[in-house]
């Protein structure tokens, strides 16, 4: 199974670029294009949070067209950029596992690796959030999996990454969550979106990824007590690749054009090349 994620598309209204300078529409499309330039192709999409950047219907119409043109299943959540109610009302008539009412929480069954996605809003704030409600939703959802391959899928990192301008507004979480992801092993990853940068660390038993923005970046800044800023460095998009007898191996393609494929071609001076082996060897 191939799994391709991208994350904090953060459309904006025609003609208003996100900061005064960042096209993020023409950023959708580029990553959707290097989705669509995948061989072979993923399997379903999972786009971990933040689509609009105000939570606009103008917004919320640009991605759905955009998303339109992947022929795979896509799997959105929302983030802190968006708002709830705007999302579930603009998006639910094209995804209709989106819930009618409540957090808009979900599962995925008819893959060979479960998918649970998680809404962590808070209304707002730029943190998040897994409350009582929302812990006990999963662990009901852990419970039914039966032990089966899962990735749990949300926009804030319940995890600390090591750089104060992010972990001051992550996902608030109880310590029992993070009891509740080791106890059940089968959780293959909880994948991430909200800090604009590739992460990952070890988070209980299992691994935290935090997917690049489609965009801006968040710059990477490890002074204690700085604030974020965005940079332009090359966006990205993670491919999940799950195999029985591997488990779920995370690689990042980075988007753009970065010219053709070409084959390794060794000096004959190589040291590794055989005595009488031709120079492509």
């Amino acid at each position: 199974m191939i799994i391709a994620q991208i994350s904090d598309l953060h459309a904006r209204p025609h003609g208003r670029p996100a900061y005064g300078i960042v096209d993020t529409n023409a950023a959708i499309t580029r990553a959707v294009d290097a989705v669509l330039a995948l061989d072979p192709r993923p399997d379903c999409v999972l786009v971990t949070g933040d689509l609009s950047d105000c939570g606009l219907a103008e917004e919320y119409g640009i991605v759905r067209d955009e998303l339109a043109r992947l022929p795979m299943p896509v799997y959105v959540v929302p983030g802190n950029h968006d708002r709830r109610e705007s999302f579930a009302a603009e998006l639910r008539p094209r995804y209709g596992y989106l819930p009618k009412q409540g957090f808009l929480h979900y599962t995925v069954e008819d893959v060979p690796v479960r998918l649970i996605g998680l809404d962590t809003v808070i209304a707002g704030e730029d943190g998040g959030e897994i409350c009582a409600a929302r812990e006990a939703w999963l662990a009901e959802r852990l419970a039914e999996g039966h032990g089966r391959p899962t990735i749990v899928f949300m926009h804030h990192p319940p995890f600390a990454v090591g750089v104060d301008g992010m972990d001051i507004m992550p996902c608030r979480v109880s310590p029992g969550f993070a009891r509740l992801i080791a106890s059940h092993p089968e959780i293959e990853r909880v994948l991430c979106g909200h800090y604009h940068r590739p992460i990952q660390r070890r988070f209980a038993g299992t691994i935290g990824y935090v997917v690049p923005g489609t965009a801006h970046q968040v710059a990477l800044d490890l002074r204690p007590g700085t604030e974020n800023w965005f940079i332009m460095e090359p966006p990205s998009i993670a491919v999940h690749v799950w195999k029985p007898e591997t488990g779920v191996v995370s690689h990042l393609q980075p988007i753009g054009d970065f010219g053709p494929r070409r084959p390794f071609v060794l000096d004959p001076a190589y040291p590794g090349k055989p005595q009488g082996a031709p120079a492509h060897a």
